[in-house]
C-alpha cells in the first residue's frame, strides 16, 4: 500500500462529511459551470468582431482576453490579500453568497455593453469585460473548490470533471449561437458593426440577476465553510506554488489557441475560411472539450469497471455521431447531406481513438493522464506549426478534445490534501488565471511580426509545462513511503 505524506505544514482534514456524496447540490452547480462557459467563448466571437469594427491589430484585439483574464487575476489577488491578512471571505459568507456576488457583478459588467455599442467605445467593451471578470472569478474561487467537497476527496478530480463538463456544454453551444447571433442574425435585421453585441450582452445581463436571485433563495450544505484563518499558509504547499502556475499555462495555452482558432482558419494556406464558417469549427474545438470532460468524469470516478469501459466507448461515438449529423445539415444551401458531413467529421476519427488510448495508458489516476494529455497537445501544435493545409487545421480544432481535462486534474490535484485552505489555494489557482490574459496578447505579438501560425509556439511551451506538472510537479514537497 503506498502512502503518499506531505512534506508542506500539517493541514486540517477535509471538511466533507465522510463519504456522503450531495448530488443535489451538485446538480444546482453545474448550471453556474454551463453558464460562465458559454459566456467565456463568446470572447472567441468578439475579438474577430472588434478586429474589425474598430481597425485593430492581432495585439490590441488580444487585449478583449487581457481585460477579461486580467479581472481574474485582479480580483483573486485582492481574495488572497485579505484572506491572508482577516480571515478566508468564504468562511464568513458562505458558498452561496459568494456566487451571489459573483453573479451581480457579471450581471452589472454585462449591462456595460449597451452603452459602450452605443458610443463605439473599445474601452468600454474592455471595461464590461473587466467587471464581468471580477465577477467569474467570485464564482471560480466559490464554486470549485465547494464542488471538490460535495463528496469524497478520492473522487475530487471525477466530480470537477463532471462538472467541467457542462461548463463545455457552454463552451460548445456559444461559439456556434454567439457567430450566428453576431456575425448573421443582427446584421441581417439591418444592424451593423459593434451593435449586434448589445441584445446579446443584455439577456446575460438579465439571466445573471435572475441567477442571483435563485441562489439568493436556495438552501445549500455548510460543507467547509465557518473556519478563519488567516495567513500565507496556502504558499507553503509546493505543489500548490508549481500548480498555480500550470494554472497560469493551461489557461494561457488554452485560451491562446482558441481565440485565433477563426483567424487561424481564415488563413488561405490552411482553410481559407469565413469567420461564420470557421465558427463552427470552434464549436468542435469546444465540443471536443466537452467529451473528454465526460470522459474524464468517468474514467476517474468510482463505478464498475465494466461499466466504466461501456460508457467510455458510447462518449465518443455519441459525440462523434453529433458531429456528424451537425455537420450534415445545412438547411441554408443543401439540407441535409450526410456524406458531405461524412467527409468533414471523417478527419476527427483519430482524435477520438487516441483520446480513448490515452485515458487508458492513464489508468485513472489524475497526474498520470494530465501528463499524457499535456504531451499529445504538445504534438499536434509541433504539426500545426511545421504543416500547413488541413493538417494544420484539423490538429488545432482536435487540440480542445485532449486539453478537457487540464483544468480539472490541476486544480484537484492543487487542491489535494490542503484542508482547511481550499479556498484560498482556490483563490491563488484562479489568480493564474492571469494566463488567459498575458499569453495570448504574446502570441498576438508573434503574430503581428511572425504570422499566425508561428505564433503556437507560445501555447505549445505552455501545454509542455501542464505535461510536466502532471508528470512531477504535483508530487512536489511530499514523500512516498510504502507500507
Amino acid at each position: 500500500m503506498t502512502v503518499m505524506h506531505s512534506a508542506s505544514p500539517q493541514a486540517a482534514p477535509s471538511q466533507a462529511n465522510g463519504n456522503r456524496t450531495y448530488r443535489g447540490p451538485f446538480s444546482i452547480m453545474t448550471v453556474l459551470f454551463f453558464l460562465w462557459g458559454f459566456m467565456t467563448v463568446f470572447n472567441d466571437i468578439l475579438i474577430p468582431k472588434f478586429k474589425e469594427s474598430f481597425h485593430l491589430d492581432y495585439r490590441h484585439a488580444m487585449l478583449v482576453q487581457f481585460a477579461f483574464f486580467g479581472a481574474y487575476f485582479l480580483g483573486s489577488l485582492f481574495y488572497f490579500l485579505v484572506s491572508a491578512t482577516a480571515g478566508d471571505p468564504i468562511a464568513r459568507l458562505g458558498y452561496k453568497n459568494g456566487v451571489v456576488l459573483g453573479l451581480l457583478f457579471a450581471s452589472a459588467g454585462s449591462a456595460l455593453f449597451w452603452p459602450a455599442a452605443a458610443s463605439l467605445s473599445y474601452g468600454l467593451f474592455l471595461g464590461g469585460l473587466f467587471i464581468v471578470g471580477l465577477g467569474f472569478a467570485m464564482l471560480q474561487i466559490a464554486a470549485n473548490p465547494y464542488v471538490t467537497i460535495l463528496g469524497p476527496e478520492r473522487t475530487a478530480s471525477s466530480r470537477l470533471n463532471l462538472a467541467q463538463a457542462f461548463n463545455s456544454v457552454g463552451t460548445t453551444a456559444g461559439p456556434a449561437i454567439g457567430g450566428f447571433l453576431i456575425f448573421q442574425y443582427f446584421a441581417r435585421s439591418g444592424v451593423s458593426g459593434v451593435d449586434s453585441v448589445k441584445v446579446p450582452y443584455l439577456a446575460f445581463c438579465l439571466v445573471f440577476l435572475a441567477l442571483a436571485a435563485v441562489f439568493f433563495f436556495i438552501r445549500l450544505p455548510h460543507v467547509g465553510e465557518g473556519q478563519v484563518e488567516r495567513g500565507f499558509m496556502a504558499l507553503r504547499f509546493p505543489h500548490v506554488q508549481l500548480g498555480v502556475l500550470a494554472i497560469f499555462m493551461y489557461v494561457g495555452g488554452e485560451v491562446s489557441v482558441g481565440s485565433t482558432i477563426i483567424s487561424f482558419l481564415g488563413q488561405q494556406e490552411v482553410a481559407g475560411l469565413t469567420p461564420v464558417q470557421a465558427s463552427s469549427y470552434v464549436s468542435l474545438f469546444w465540443g471536443g472539450m466537452l467529451m473528454g470532460r465526460f470522459m474524464g468524469a468517468v474514467e476517474l470516478g468510482e463505478m464498475r469497471k465494466g461499466a466504466k469501459q461501456v460508457l467510455m466507448a458510447v462518449i465518443p461515438a455519441l459525440g462523434f455521431v453529433v458531429f456528424l449529423l451537425v455537420r450534415s445539415w445545412d438547411a441554408a444551401q443543401h439540407g441535409f447531406d450526410l456524406p458531405q458531413g461524412w467527409q468533414v467529421v471523417r478527419h476527427y476519427l483519430p482524435f477520438l481513438v487516441l483520446c480513448w488510448a490515452l485515458f487508458q495508458a492513464g489508468c485513472a489516476r489524475a497526474g498520470r493522464t494530465l501528463l499524457l494529455f499535456g504531451l499529445a497537445i504538445v504534438a499536434l501544435l509541433a504539426l500545426a506549426i511545421f504543416m500547413g493545409g488541413s493538417t494544420a487545421m484539423w490538429c488545432i480544432v482536435g487540440i480542445g478534445l485532449f486539453s478537457s481535462i487540464g483544468w480539472p486534474n490541476i486544480f484537484s490535484l492543487a487542491l489535494d490534501g490542503t484542508g482547511i485552505y481550499k479556498s484560498q489555494v482556490s483563490s491563488l489557482l484562479v489568480m493564474a488565471i492571469l494566463g488567459g490574459a498575458l499569453l495570448p496578447l504574446l502570441q498576438g505579438a508573434l503574430a503581428d511580426k511572425f504570422g499566425i501560425q508561428v505564433s503556437y509556439v507560445v501555447p505549445l511551451v505552455a501545454y509542455a509545462y501542464v505535461a510536466f506538472y502532471g508528470a512531477w510537479g504535483n508530487r512536489a514537497g511530499r514523500r512516498t513511503e510504502t507500507t
